[in-house]
């Protein structure tokens, strides 16, 4: 997974802080310097607010580093920023996190300590660390395989709208993965994933909707 680019989340960010941060004097010019490329500026104003203790500042100043936006960017700096910024509460630092340290950001990837932040992320309600989660517990990278784990995070990223995750639980349930098999869930899961544009969902349904029905046992 790649982290997200910082500009796209930046205002969505800013409209989920509390008051107090979103009005916080500086923080609307120095988005606005990030806009307009002037990283030594943004840098400035993000700097400052950081070390006054905004979360939201503190995250976009470790985005920076990553990104390599500012003159002496460090993958270090960045995870202390990122670190400050969860512990402030902002869930999409706790994502990063995950991701910085799956990536290897700093150098060799880390899957246990990625899985240990997106699960962190994943019961704040990210619906991205909730997917990463549960892969992890599928796949068994980061964590000790777990069909019944991966069921439960995709599921809660699944009720979150996740189209990917709605697709994986209802193939869950279909088959019985991790879960009791429910064909009766299973289609539910696959109309929400076709209603949400999943182009295979549809092609499942049919193939649910053809399928004979069991034999009664003698």
């Amino acid at each position: 997974m790649h982290p997200v680019p910082l500009l796209s989340c930046l205002f969505a960010l800013l409209m989920q802080a509390p008051p107090v941060q979103a009005a916080e004097a500086g923080m609307e010019e120095t988005l606005a310097a990030y806009a307009q490329d002037d990283w030594p500026r943004a840098a400035q104003g993000f700097e400052r607010l950081a070390r006054r203790g905004i979360p939201l500042a503190q995250y976009n100043l470790a985005m920076m580093h990553l990104r390599g936006e500012l003159p002496h960017a460090s993958a270090g700096r960045a995870r202390q920023w990122l670190e400050k910024a969860a512990a402030g509460g902002l869930v999409r630092a706790e994502l990063a996190l995950g991701q910085f340290h799956e990536n290897g950001a700093a150098g060799r990837p880390d899957l246990a300590q990625a899985q240990a932040w997106y699960l962190r992320a994943a019961r704040h309600g990210s619906a991205d660390a909730q997917v990463a989660a549960a892969t992890a517990y599928y796949l068994g990278r980061g964590a000790p395989r777990n069909p019944a784990q991966a069921a439960h995070w995709y599921l809660e990223a699944a009720r979150s709208g996740d189209v990917g995750a709605q697709y994986l639980i209802a193939s869950m349930y279909e088959s019985g993965l991790g879960v009791e098999r429910d064909l009766r869930l299973a289609r539910y899961w696959y109309e929400q994933a076709a209603r949400n544009g999943d182009e295979a969902a549809p092609y499942k349904l049919k193939e649910l909707a053809e399928a004979p029905a069991p034999t009664a046992p003698p």
